[in-house]
């Protein structure tokens, strides 16, 4: 179960994600630095203890809200520089390296498990407790079994699809929403196999929920 250390980072996440930010495609707020906020969010468990996931929602000054899956390591993972948001000094476990989740392959593996109710959402900033408010849904096939990491490539929407071998269940894109906007729901409804919505807070303090993530089957080549 998610273990949460109430302690320093250096720098914070926010002040990474303030630099990151603007780097991507999918930012609305260009030529200038983002003000961001803390939104909401929850965390998943990696099975084997070694990987921090977390998918956090932050607010820019402008309103816009953006979802940003991160994987927090205790070490760099080569090849990967591309995808590194930053690197901070954790209070109690030292230096911690933190990549966009997109292009790590437990967080995708564990997003994608969550999907098909394999696991459960934890809350973001709470030891071992579940979210219950975090929903799911799931319609595909029963035989996927993802292993390794996927292509990544930038989706439609402000979206990073994230396409994967699922074994006898053949190839399936995994979508991350990037820029999130208040309705739950979408998934199903556009053709997925199935999704993930949770909640979030908009700057003027209401309570919103999106489809943070949604499964379905890669086009035929």
């Amino acid at each position: 179960m998610s273990l949460i250390h109430h302690t320093t980072l250096t720098p914070t996440k926010l002040e990474l994600l303030t630099r990151w930010l603007p780097r991507q495609t999918w930012y609305a707020g260009a030529g200038r630095e983002p003000e961001l906020a803390k939104a909401g969010g929850f965390r998943l468990d990696d099975p084997l203890g070694e990987v921090g996931v977390e998918f956090m929602v932050v607010t820019d000054q402008d309103g816009a809200a953006y979802h940003v899956p991160m994987a927090y390591r205790g070490a760099p993972v080569a090849g990967a520089e591309g995808a590194l948001i930053g690197t901070t000094e954790h209070g109690v476990l030292g230096r911690r390296w933190i990549y966009d989740g997109a292009h790590d392959p437990v967080v995708v593996a564990q997003l994608i498990a969550l999907v098909r109710g394999e696991t459960v959402a934890q809350a973001q900033s709470v030891s071992d407790t579940p979210d219950p408010t975090v929903a799911r849904h799931y319609a595909g096939p029963a035989d996927a079994v993802v292993s390794g990491a996927g292509t990544v490539a930038d989706g439609p929407q402000a979206a990073t699809d994230v396409t994967v071998d699922a074994g006898p269940a053949g190839r399936l894109v995994l979508r991350v929403t990037r820029v999130l906007r208040p309705g739950a729901g979408g998934g199903v409804a556009n053709g997925a196999l199935g999704h993930v919505d949770a909640r979030w807070q908009q700057p003027d303090g209401t309570e919103a929920r999106s489809v943070f993530a949604s499964l379905r089957k890669a086009a035929e080549a």
